[in-house]
């Protein structure tokens, strides 16, 4: 199942900043927003916009646009995020510990509920509010307090270990930090995300733009 093949992936990973700017718009108190507020902050056509949020099924106001609130829910609601999930991170290093600190994750409704590494300096320290746990009593963590996900934050000579480990403990859906594919089972969920994709994309679009090439608006 790591090969399972999401249509509108694009348009899905738009969501979380049409969420961030929605929670800033709500803040400052106001109510409605139109597809051109969002595609002027996201700096996309509003076209793309409202392609992306007729997905989620809500119908906006002529001439008025989306009552902020109810769009929220929508999106929330279409991207699952309408249920708080626990997960466990594994590797409370520099990555880790970043993801840790990202104050967003409540809103998205992400709870990471138990911290876990192997380094004796980290164990028993508090990271952002969460202490960092011995790996090794995994099983009693998760056992008393079971994890729907699990964030791999941990080198890629261990990621697979890791995964195997926590696969044999129940956990079917694998947020993967680490340069490397995991072999899972058929039945095993895993989103891995490469850092230096984006570092690729951007330098590809510097390439571009020093070769004269107009720069594209931002996917």
């Amino acid at each position: 199942m790591g090969r399972m093949k999401i249509q509108n992936t694009p348009a899905i990973r738009r969501m979380p900043t049409y969420l961030h700017k929605l929670f800033a718009m709500k803040q400052e108190g106001y109510t409605y927003v139109s597809t051109t507020v969002l595609a002027q902050y996201m700096n996309i056509e509003p076209i793309v916009v409202r392609k992306d949020i007729a997905l989620t099924g809500i119908s906006g106001l002529r001439r008025v646009g989306y009552e902020i609130n109810e769009l929220i829910e929508y999106i929330k609601n279409f991207l699952g995020w309408q249920h708080t999930v626990n997960a466990c991170l594994v590797g409370a290093g520099s990555l880790g510990s970043a993801l840790l600190g990202y104050q967003d994750f409540e809103s998205y409704g992400l709870n990471i509920s138990s911290v876990f590494d192997q380094d004796a300096n980290k164990i028993g320290t508090s990271i952002h509010g969460h202490q960092v746990l011995d790996i090794y009593t995994a099983p009693r963590v998760l056992k008393n307090h079971p994890c729907e996900m699990a964030i791999i934050c941990v080198s890629t000579r261990a990621a697979q270990a890791v995964a195997d480990m926590l696969v044999g403990l129940g956990i079917q859906n694998f947020w993967n930090f680490a340069n490397v594919c995991l072999k899972v089972p058929p039945n095993v969920i895993v989103q891995r995300e490469v850092i230096a994709g984006g570092f690729a994309t951007l330098s590809v679009k510097m390439k571009s733009v020093r070769n004269g090439e107009r720069p594209a608006m931002e996917e």
